[in-house]
């Protein structure tokens, strides 16, 4: 299934590195920046997740709220966000795996891990950015970053 924009985002509960639960539905009312990468301490993933740190305000400006998911237990994204000094919430879509994933067309049955998929949920839930890339295929962000511009405004 792969989702469009102005799909209703599919509704998840997801714990971060912090075992703290995040659901989608307490967000409502606030756009949300859903980034889906295959691996904590991988090199794309890194890269782009750094790269989402360094312009983090781009978001948090807009009243984003960034959080990014794979399918990582919550152990390795506790590391993962502690190494790379990420100030945003890293989610575990640990178990039942990749059923978040799953639910947003972004999952790799055959690896066991999301592949690159980013959906910018506008504040009423609805997709109002969307973009996959395949595991080693690294995202351009300029695109986010303009879907953000856009729902600002």
């Amino acid at each position: 299934m792969t989702l469009s924009v102005g799909d209703v985002a599919p509704e998840f509960s997801l714990p971060d590195q912090d075992k703290q639960v995040v659901s989608l539905s307490d967000l409502r009312g606030t756009p949300v920046l859903l980034v889906f990468y295959p691996f904590a301490f991988s090199g794309i993933c890194t890269g782009e997740l750094c790269q989402l740190r360094d312009e983090l305000t781009t978001y948090t400006d807009a009243g984003v709220q960034v959080l990014a998911i794979s399918t990582d237990p919550v152990f390795s994204l506790k590391a993962f966000k502690a190494q790379e000094g990420f100030d945003f919430r890293l989610l575990s879509d640990f178990w039942p795996h990749g059923a978040v994933a799953q639910a947003y067309g972004v999952f790799n049955d055959k690896a066991g891990m999301a592949v690159r998929g980013t959906f910018l949920v506008d504040a009423d839930g609805k997709i109002a950015f969307t973009e996959v890339n395949q595991p080693g295929d690294a995202r351009q962000q300029q695109g986010w970053r303009d879907a953000v511009t856009q729902l600002a405004a």
